[in-house]
């Protein structure tokens, strides 16, 4: 038994929520519940597991909107880079203006994450990496024994890679991020924020 991978596309923005689980002790983590919180509830249900956790790979509203929903309903935790928690704070006002829809407003944070923490689900660890640019406080989830990765708007499959065009974006930092990534095993499964998955060394040919 190993680590199993659920993907769920929510909200309008067509977001990855990721069900991470460990098929062993049937525990799982939930990344970027972008929304559509009912929905990844009845997901979790059907396949009979338990959430621990809750992690963003940065603080856009359209990877967070479904985390106070999810927090009420298992009593878990929600963990995310400190400096992005400028961008919760916003979530109600950039919903409105990208979407045109009113939320809730934003969960707080249970614990800040930082480089070369661990997240442990069973038997199974997965290492922080921060991977800031498209935000500041970006980070991506590298599990080395299954070779998988989740790395938020980093980068996408086909060669593309997150937007540095916002005012708290830097282009720089977003290249280093990149660069950072693409040293990990080639044969690494990159799972992104949106789009399908891809290979490390899928990007590395474009």
């Amino acid at each position: 038994m190993g680590l199993k991978v659920k993907t769920l596309v929510v909200g309008q923005l067509q977001t990855n929520c990721y069900l991470v689980i460990d098929e062993k002790s049937k525990e799982a983590i939930i990344i970027d519940p972008g929304d559509d919180a009912d929905y990844v509830i009845r997901i979790l249900s059907d396949l009979d597991v338990a959430p621990k956790k809750i992690i963003a790979t940065h603080g856009h509203f359209d990877h967070v909107l479904g985390v106070t929903e999810l927090k009420l309903a298992y009593k878990i935790p929600f963990l995310m880079h400190k400096a992005d928690e400028f961008l919760l704070k916003r979530q109600q006002s950039t919903a409105k203006h990208f979407l045109e829809i009113e939320v809730d407003p934003a969960s707080y944070v249970d614990k800040y994450l930082k480089e070369n923490d661990e997240i442990n689900l069973g038997n199974f660890s997965f290492k922080v990496i921060e991977t800031p640019g498209h935000t500041p406080g970006g980070i991506s989830l590298y599990c080395k024994e299954e070779k998988i990765v989740f790395v938020g708007d980093t980068i996408f499959e086909q060669g593309g890679r997150g937007r540095a065009d916002f005012a708290y974006s830097k282009e720089k930092d977003l290249m280093e991020s990149i660069q950072k990534l693409l040293d990990l095993p080639k044969k690494t499964t990159v799972y992104s924020g949106h789009g399908g998955k891809t290979r490390i060394s899928s990007y590395i040919k474009l």
